[in-house]
């Protein structure tokens, strides 16, 4: 049975205990992909993530030209944050070595999914970021 996982972003206070709570609950999940509209967030999210891992906050920005960035957390380990607004093609997203890098075992935080949906894995978490009438945001998810 799928659990249905929610976790209400106040506000830009809130967002480092949002982190926090998101990284306990989605356990050993490396793959995640946040399917969200413009301005929802999304980059603001990672970058509380990656806050929360330890990353250097000035390290952190979206890659939406590079496609993707590599971070190193507090522990050494690499992590990946893939921007794939810009891409047209499933090719675009082959040739930056996508399969290499979700297939590496570090977290894996994927902006923009649904333009190259029909290559991500099985055993990707499909976040989704709502934003609500008073300007808060619900972090949601099933697994």
């Amino acid at each position: 049975m799928n659990m249905k996982h929610c976790i209400t972003i106040h506000d830009l206070s809130d967002i480092d205990r949002a982190a926090w709570e998101f990284l306990k609950e989605i356990g050993n999940h490396k793959i995640v992909a946040f399917f969200a509209p413009m301005g929802a967030g999304k980059t603001t999210f990672t970058t509380a993530i990656c806050k929360a891992l330890g990353v250097r906050e000035d390290a952190v920005s979206s890659p939406t030209f590079a496609i993707i960035n590599e971070y190193k957390t507090g522990t050494g380990d690499s992590m990946y944050h893939f921007d794939f607004y810009r891409i047209t093609r499933i090719a675009e997203a082959l040739d930056v070595g996508f399969y290499d890098y979700i297939d590496s075992g570090r977290l894996c935080i994927i902006e923009w999914p649904e333009n190259i949906e029909e290559i991500l894995p099985d055993e990707t978490l499909r976040i989704s970021i709502t934003v609500n009438p008073d300007d808060s945001r619900t972090v949601s998810w099933e697994d």
